[in-house]
């Protein structure tokens, strides 16, 4: 509901959208209240805010910027919490996502929940399709992501034909109640090493980049964001290209793999990053204060601090997804294939 304003093309599909035409052009979109809600992947790890050290941007953060454009009462809000698998998003983020009036909102969650044993994509889909009906019949524009494919070859691509069979659930729900589909699945670049963070499941500053053009052009938003061209990855050796695994399963993997086992709660003691709607360059009251990285104000007792800098950022964002790892819970959606 609410698509032709935008005209972003059929349900479930991507229109073709471009980069910004001349400065002082009209509005092109008919949103002025973007609501976030999901999980780590939306709060934006790991993207790390150079605007404001110890926080994330991510394709939220950087759609909301171009929505903005020319539109001087334009708001977000991010309800995003790390960690949280579908129920929890739908049982504490639904609700305050429909008192805040948006007319725009993306939905992302399920990921958390797909790469755990015995998780029913079909099940899954029935509980996101709950929530989507519900910000459709208050004529909300919604926005779903389906996962990306994290191929054959890679670590986790077991779990490629359960996120397969939830994209389809995804699709067909997007179709039956009027909803776009943001397509990961889709993204080719995402193949890209480059595109990941140190755990390989979160898009890296880049991935989160290339997501926001998608989003963007998935509701023919005309945007600013150039695609990023970078070199092309020097040649590894097999030995190389292995070693550098087996030092993340020995970092993220396998702490996840035994701490999951103990059911810790990796969402304890973190909140919402934008919980009131806001101009995008305005701070926001309540919201996570920066150099958090989003841990709520009260920090959980068995919350760890970050203490080691990302190796591509002047941010200490990988070792707090290496704590979040290490706290029982996969947070992204798909891990990219190894470097040959």
């Amino acid at each position: 509901m609410g698509h032709e304003a935008g005209n972003p093309g059929n349900s479930g599909s991507a229109a073709v959208g471009g980069v910004a035409g001349p400065a002082g052009s009209l509005p092109v979109h008919p949103w002025r209240r973007f609501v976030a809600v999901g999980d780590s992947f939306t709060e934006g790890l790991d993207d790390p805010d150079p605007r404001r050290p110890g926080s994330y941007r991510g394709w939220a953060d950087r759609v909301a910027e171009e929505l903005s454009v020319g539109v001087g009462d334009f708001a977000y809000a991010n309800l995003a919490v790390r960690g949280q698998v579908l129920h929890e998003v739908v049982d504490s983020q639904l609700g305050p996502a429909l008192t805040l009036k948006p007319d725009l909102v993306s939905l992302q969650a399920g990921g958390n929940d797909l790469l755990h044993a015995g998780a029913d994509p079909d099940k899954l889909a029935a509980i996101l399709e709950g929530a989507v009906e519900s910000l459709s019949f208050q004529g909300v524009t919604v926005l779903i992501f389906v996962g990306p494919d994290s191929g054959r070859s890679t670590v986790l691509g077991q779990f490629r034909t359960k996120i397969a069979v939830y994209n389809e659930n995804l699709r067909s729900i997007a179709e039956h109640h009027d909803a776009l589909i943001a397509d990961l699945w889709a993204m080719t670049e995402l193949h890209d090493p480059r595109m990941w963070g140190a755990d390989r499941l979160h898009p890296s500053s880049m991935g989160h980049h290339a997501v926001a053009a998608m989003v963007l052009e998935t509701l023919n938003v005309p945007h600013s964001l150039v695609p990023l061209r970078p070199k092309p990855l020097p040649e590894q050796s097999w030995r190389e290209a292995r070693a550098g695994d087996v030092l993340w399963a020995r970092e993220y993997l396998v702490p996840w793999m035994l701490n999951g086992i103990r059911h810790q709660s990796p969402s304890a003691g973190f909140s919402a990053k934008r919980p009131v709607p806001a101009p995008i360059d305005e701070a926001v009251p309540g919201s996570v204060e920066p150099g958090s990285l989003g841990q709520a104000s009260a920090p959980h007792p068995s919350a760890p601090h970050p203490s080691a800098p990302h190796p591509s950022a002047p941010h200490p964002s990988a070792a707090a997804e290496s704590t979040h790892l290490k706290r029982g819970r996969i947070f992204g959606n798909a891990v990219p294939p190894p470097a040959e």
